[in-house]
């Protein structure tokens, strides 16, 4: 295990869709993604951050977008896709598993923000190659293999006050029920 220290070149690799829907279905809330930056990089030097994002036909995300390009995050955009019958499908993981390979001979330190599984073998050939590995994401919704393979993994349940942008009770500090329900 290769540990953290504060000359390391840093890439981030932001699974979007995979916060997106942890961050709903467990606290009804968004991500603060400027804050899992900041963590993700922790004093280290940041080389470059991607997040991995799904275009509607709506549009509506555009501003999400923006505010991700002004945080100085760099966007990778794919269309959803809609096949007969109504099923969407918006899946990032082999273009994020490509740029995390490209972009590793220039860091020192690859830090994926995902909870999927499918990640897996990225973490193994990555550690391989003399990278340290380190996954952000929330503990529930992640996948196990991922939280154990690599050399740390951060969970952002621990501090949800900082990760979570929330709207009605919980501002102000106080604790919404989900919050207050798993003791968080």
């Amino acid at each position: 295990m290769i540990n953290k220290h504060k000359g390391q070149r840093v890439a981030v690799f932001l699974d979007v869709q995979n916060l997106y829907h942890s961050a709903k279905n467990l606290y009804n809330a968004r991500v603060d993604f400027s804050k899992v930056v900041e963590t993700a990089v922790n004093k280290r030097t940041l080389i470059r951050s991607f997040a991995y994002v799904i275009k509607t036909k709506t549009g509506e995300e555009k501003s999400f977008f923006e505010a991700l390009i002004n945080l100085g995050i760099e966007i990778r955009v794919k269309d959803l896709q809609e096949f007969h019958g109504g099923l969407k499908k918006g899946d990032w993981d082999v273009g994020m598993a490509v740029d995390t390979i490209r972009m590793s001979p220039g860091v020192d330190a690859i830090v994926l923000v995902t909870g999927d599984g499918d990640f897996i073998p990225l973490v193994e050939y990555l550690k391989n190659q003399g990278k340290r590995v380190e996954v952000i994401g929330f503990e529930r919704s992640a996948s196990q293999k991922p939280k154990e393979e690599a050399d740390e993994f951060i969970n952002l349940e621990d501090n949800t006050r900082r990760f979570l942008l929330t709207s009605g009770p919980t501002k102000g500090g106080r604790k919404s029920k989900n919050e207050k329900k798993y003791n968080v």
